[in-house]
């Protein structure tokens, strides 16, 4: 396998990090915002918990649809431009979602805003990959990562407090806003590397890239890695109201306030582990703390600000400790050349199964006439199965690519010869 990647100064490097995190920060905001808003949408629209997972899922099966459609195409141009222009038309959807005067507007444009984000979302994973060498990649995907703990502590919370000042509108047309600014930024130091495929055949790469034994393992694990919290995550500000009884506009902000604090302090550490030490074991442990902390979080009944925000604050580092080494393994696992096309794919199906987890965790929930919702619980041992699995399926990853969880001290290349597996 080549391990090619287009070294930049560590400048560069940085200042493209930052902006592939901030880029990375919006496409996480734009998902995570419907979730705490979900209590005054089911309100304003009068829908019921199936018809918001609906609208939730919305967004993933449209990511899915353009990222298997991008597989076929994206390794065709340079990794920037596209990047870009996806993020260009991510951008402009965004302001769609603000502008929407009904749930069946809101439902089109969030299609809309899932199509070019989920495909921008790949080309990010792409380009850390097309420019970090795999013994420092790790840390960088943890940087990448650092996206969902900082839309927790700022974006959320302002979120919530503008829907609850401004109505639900307001919290689109911030997101839409800061788009616009790092589309600029972007736009002025993002490298022009040069990843197109020269003599492109569309339906041979499509064929390469899905009949790889080493790419199915891959994608088997992204799309389990995302189930766990997919069938948890769109009913836990929901229950924080209607089960734990938090108020909406003051309360559940300090919550993700907090638990995006205490991830922003534990994802740095766990990008250097990832580049330190063997990430299944690192995947195994921190899947174990995730199975107690789910069990618990979907459990919890009336309880005080305090108790709610530490264990918002433990669910959140457990789900985010489990992706930076999973997805450096599933990074590991793909040739340069094929990089776009399988980032696509793979972001495609992880889209697809967190939208088809959120449809799941709608079949288990019900309210009663008071606003409780009922069946919560039974989704924490769903996604505690979700967690186990991920293991397993990283086990098998790593039987026929050892290189991808092995730490770089040791592998600091992969074999020359795993491309024929």
């Amino acid at each position: 396998m080549s391990v090619e990647t287009h070294a930049q100064t560590p400048r560069r490097e940085f200042a493209t990090l930052l902006a592939l995190g901030a880029i990375m920060f919006t496409h996480i905001l734009d998902f995570m915002i419907m979730m705490p808003l979900g209590a005054q949408l089911m309100r304003v629209f009068e829908i019921s918990p199936a018809k918001f997972t609906q609208l939730v899922a919305s967004y993933g099966f449209a990511a899915a649809a353009a990222g298997f459609a991008g597989g076929f195409l994206l390794d065709r141009f340079d990794r920037t431009r596209s990047l870009l222009f996806l993020y260009g038309g991510f951008t402009l959807a965004t302001v769609a979602c603000g502008l929407a005067p009904n749930y069946a507007w809101l439902l089109v444009a969030r299609i809309a805003a899932g199509a070019f984000g989920g495909l921008a979302g790949s080309m990010v994973n792409a380009m850390v990959g097309d420019i970090i060498p795999i013994h420092r990649r790790g840390r960088a995907m943890s940087w990448i990562a650092a996206s969902f703990p900082i839309a927790s502590v700022l974006g959320v919370p302002a979120g919530l407090i503008l829907a609850a000042r401004f109505g639900w509108h307001a919290p689109f047309f911030m997101l839409a806003g800061c788009s616009a600014v790092i589309l600029a930024i972007a736009w002025l130091v993002l490298p022009n590397i040069r990843t197109a495929v020269q003599g492109h055949q569309p339906l041979r790469q499509m064929r390469e890239i899905i009949s790889h034994g080493i790419h199915l393992r891959a994608f088997a694990l992204g799309a389990v890695l995302v189930m766990g919290g997919g069938v948890v995550v769109p009913f836990l500000a929901p229950s924080f109201i209607a089960n734990v009884g938090l108020d909406e506009s003051v309360q559940l902000p300090i919550t993700y306030a907090v638990g995006g604090i205490a991830t922003a302090f534990n994802t740095p550490l766990l990008g250097w582990l990832s580049d330190h030490m063997d990430r299944l074991k690192l995947l195994t442990i921190t899947s174990a703390i995730a199975v107690v902390v789910v069990i618990a979080i979907t459990r919890l009944g009336p309880s005080s600000v305090l108790v709610a925000s530490l264990m918002m604050a433990a669910f959140m580092v457990s789900m985010s400790s489990r992706f930076s080494p999973t997805m450096t393994m599933i990074t590991n696992a793909v040739e340069g050349r094929y990089r776009g096309g399988f980032m696509s794919v793979n972001a495609a199906l992880q889209q697809a199964s967190s939208a088809l987890a959120n449809i799941v965790a709608g079949l288990f929930i019900s309210r009663t006439p008071s606003g409780r919702l009922l069946g919560f619980q039974n989704l924490g041992y769903v996604a505690a199965g979700f967690f186990i699995l991920t293991v397993l399926l990283a086990a098998e990853l790593r039987s026929v690519a050892p290189h991808v969880a092995a730490p770089a001290k040791k592998h600091p290349a992969p074999p020359a010869t795993e491309a024929a597996a």
